[in-house]
């Protein structure tokens, strides 16, 4: 029954956060021409107050996490669906920058306490250290957001315009989402958990000296923030980088859908084989993925095009669940949310700028830009060997 009940809660989680993610971080990719074209604005301008959102994000993600440490996940992840179905409802009434910012400010809020942090923090005060296989399961079910959103925002914006489709999406946080997140148990926090980092409960492990979580955290961060780096820049840049590797834009677009089937088949992995390994392995091995298929095609060119996608794909697919389960193995359960806000603050950063900064190394370099993505992914797998080898990982 309890197997049963948790499934339930995941299930549920997993189909909110499809909601969340499809309508926010892929809304861009589908609908910033017809909104640049419409405001009177460049497209950069779109995607500039979608890197707004990020930075809006960054700030007030450390807030969330101690909101859900707090209160639990139910009550805030309720909130984040009103605060999207707003922004989404101003973003339709925009008629220029002014209301397009205000829009992608209020989204931005609403990322950074409905998105996967918040998701990860909710399971983890739910379940303490088990949450393991949860936090697996949400992103499992979540890695279909691009494969269901893009077409489904597509085929909105065909039939109602791109302003239509904000309201359908707000309409479905309400009507949809709302009540996912607000069937959420009301359960108190797990054994071991509690709402501060320096707590001690009677079956928690003792909690380390401050200084002892100083390296571990800013390596972590490190980490974070150069792996969704490549991870934006290619969500933004990988068909016209792969065409740039002597692709035809449809076969670069057929490749580039394979990023989203690649990532769940690797979360699979995750959670039968590399359930047994310690999740600072996979995370190695995940980080590893992208530098190695980028290389292959910069030497070998478009018949390695296949391989680099289906790696980029799997090692970012792994790293989603890193990003939840190693502060959970490295700090335990303690305020896991409000550290996971904090360390994720690098991450959105180096996110709201990853598009454009990769934008200029595809114009200088062409499909030589990989060089970026490659030396920014060796230095986030030298950060996480150092953290193996340093002996500074709290256990």
């Amino acid at each position: 029954m309890l197997i049963s009940h948790r499934t339930s809660v995941v299930a549920r989680l997993g189909t909110a956060q499809t909601l969340a993610w499809a309508s926010s971080y892929y809304l861009p990719a589908m609908l910033a021409t017809a909104m640049a074209a419409d405001l009177g604005v460049s497209v950069t301008t779109v995607f500039a107050a979608f890197s707004f959102a990020l930075i809006v994000s960054a700030v007030f993600g450390r807030w969330a996490g101690q909101l859900i440490d707090h209160h639990g996940g139910r009550p805030v992840l309720i909130g984040t669906n009103g605060l999207f179905a707003a922004g989404l409802v101003v973003l339709a009434l925009a008629q220029g920058p002014v209301l397009l910012f205000l829009a992608w400010g209020l989204i931005g809020v609403a990322m950074a306490a409905g998105l996967y942090d918040a998701a990860f923090a909710t399971l983890v005060r739910l379940y303490g250290r088990d949450a393991r296989s949860s936090i697996t399961g949400i992103t499992l079910i979540a890695g279909f957001a691009s494969t269901v959103g893009w077409p489904l925002t597509a085929w909105l914006e065909h039939e109602l315009g791109w302003r239509g489709a904000c309201l359908c999406w707000a309409g479905l946080h309400l009507l949809l989402g709302l009540p996912l997140n607000a069937s959420l148990p009301r359960s108190e926090a797990a054994p071991g958990v509690s709402p501060v980092p320096t707590a001690v409960s009677p079956t928690a492990t003792p909690a380390a000296a401050p200084g002892a979580t100083f390296w571990p955290t800013v390596l972590l961060s490190l980490v974070f923030a150069v792996t969704w780096f490549t991870s934006t820049a290619m969500a933004a840049h990988l068909p016209s980088l792969l065409q740039a590797h002597g692709l035809t834009l449809a076969a670069a677009l057929a490749l580039a859908a394979l990023v989203g089937p690649a990532q769940v088949a690797a979360r699979l992995l995750e959670f039968g084989f590399l359930r047994k390994v310690h999740p600072l392995l996979s995370a190695q091995l995940a980080t590893a993925a992208h530098p190695v298929g980028a290389v292959l095609l910069m030497v070998l060119g478009g018949p390695a095009a296949l391989l680099f996608t289906v790696l980029h794909g799997a090692g970012n697919g792994i790293l989603t669940i890193a990003k939840g389960t190693l502060p959970l193995v490295i700090f335990g359960p303690q305020g896991y949310g409000a550290r996971q806000g904090l360390l994720m603050v690098p991450a959105r950063v180096a996110q709201a700028f990853a598009p454009l900064v990769f934008g200029l190394a595809i114009d200088q370099f062409g499909g030589d830009a990989l060089w970026v993505s490659t030396g920014v992914g060796l230095i986030g797998l030298a950060a996480l060997v150092w953290l193996q080898r340093s002996g500074s990982v709290v256990r």
